[in-house]
């Protein structure tokens, strides 16, 4: 996998919201496996270019970082809200633009925000809200029983477009390491927001508290590059 930071970090606080949170910010693993190993006065000029190119294109907040990266997804099961069981495979690919979250229930922080966000997004999409797929999927599936993420995700009032899903430790650790989202422990995770537009892309990564209207932006900017 290969990752290309794109914008500075700083604070961002979501409006109406306050936070106080000890999560640790990790650097991508991909980022740093690239400094190591490409030539370093190359690199610096790759990226600078990219730096420029995404600025130019996408909405970044202080406080969040862009990248555009290839995901290769796990054969592994999740089971629904509904309490179906699905493959994540099949429901990430099913021809929607995806936009993917890990969340967990008991979460006070960094969770109830990207839900808040998420929720805000449904309405701002438009017509689009039909057109795409919402996943969250739980980083505590020994807590966070279906009936358990039904009742948390009716507080954001999601629309049939947005689903949350749990399973297996072994199938929820699986999918955060796909995404290079695993931290060791639920209280380390921090926020970061996965966009799609269609099977066999590539996966913008938003890193830090995005707001509605930058998730909203990236959400176009990557369907109009596909």
């Amino acid at each position: 996998m290969k990752g290309i930071a794109k914008s500075t970090m700083g604070a961002f606080v979501l409006a109406g919201a306050a936070l106080a949170t000890t999560a640790v910010w990790c650097a991508p693993v991909e980022s740093a496996t690239e400094s190591a190993t490409g030539n370093a006065t190359e690199n610096a000029t790759e990226n600078a270019t990219k730096d420029a190119d995404m600025h130019m294109h996408h909405h970044v907040m202080p406080g969040t970082t862009h990248s555009m990266v290839e995901y290769t997804l796990p054969p592994v099961e999740l089971v629904r809200d509904d309490g179906k069981t699905v493959s994540l495979v099949s429901e990430v690919d099913d021809g929607r633009p995806v936009i993917l979250t890990f969340i967990y229930t008991t979460c006070t922080t960094i969770c109830p925000m990207i839900s808040q966000t998420l929720e805000r997004l449904q309405s701002e999409l438009g017509p689009d809200r039909d057109k795409v797929h919402i996943v969250s999927i739980s980083i505590d599936p020994e807590e966070d029983t279906p009936a358990r993420l039904k009742a948390y995700a009716a507080k954001f009032e999601p629309g049939p477009e947005w689903q949350h899903y749990t399973g297996t430790v072994e199938a929820s650790i699986a999918a955060q390491r796909a995404f290079n989202a695993y931290r060791g422990d639920k209280m380390n995770h921090t926020p970061v927001t996965f966009l799609r537009a269609a099977p066999g892309k590539p996966w913008m990564r938003i890193d830090g508290f995005a707001t509605p209207s930058e998730l909203l932006a990236a959400y176009h900017d990557v369907v109009v590059s596909n």
